[in-house]
This record gives C-alpha cells, structure tokens and sequence, in this order.
C-alpha cells in the first residue's frame, strides 16, 4: 500500500506508523465497572469499507496524517495533515 503524503509525496506504507482510526474515544467516567474500562482499552470497530485512521510519517517529514481508505479494496483515497483536518 502507497500512501500520499502531502507534504512529501506517495510513499510506501513502511515509512508510516498507523495509530488508529481517527476519531476520539469517549473516556469512561468516573466509578465506570471493569466492562467499560476493557471497552475503551481494548476493543475498537473493525468496519468494512470507508475509513478514517491517523498515520504518522515516521520516516519521513514526521507529520501525523488523516488517512481515507477503503478496507474491502485498500484503495486510498485521500490524505490530509491532521491539524488541517481538525479543522
């Protein structure tokens, strides 16, 4: 899989570190039992299809970016810095 930097172009996915989709966890709360705690830790959606996840460009420029991407086809299909996607 390519990944298209902005900053540095298309590159493999080996200079990328993938962290994970790109969307904020909701924190248990406090007095929040053992099931919510193993929730936030451990267990996330697996979703077939359109994306979102943040890479960082480890060995590249070091930006963390916002990756769009298919899972059924790996097709990506788009890439921006992630503080403009915060926007």
């Amino acid at each position: 899989m390519r990944l298209p930097c902005p900053i540095c172009g298309e590159r493999d996915r080996r200079e990328f570190y993938y962290a994970g989709h790109a969307v904020a966890l909701e924190r248990p709360g406090e007095g929040a039992g053992a099931k919510a705690w193993d929730d936030y830790v451990h267990n996330r959606e697996n979703p077939c299809g359109e994306t979102r996840d943040l890479w960082f460009h480890e060995s590249g420029c070091g930006a963390w970016l916002v990756v769009t991407r298919d899972t059924a086809s790996h097709a990506v299909l788009s890439a921006v810095l992630a503080e403009e996607a915060a926007r």
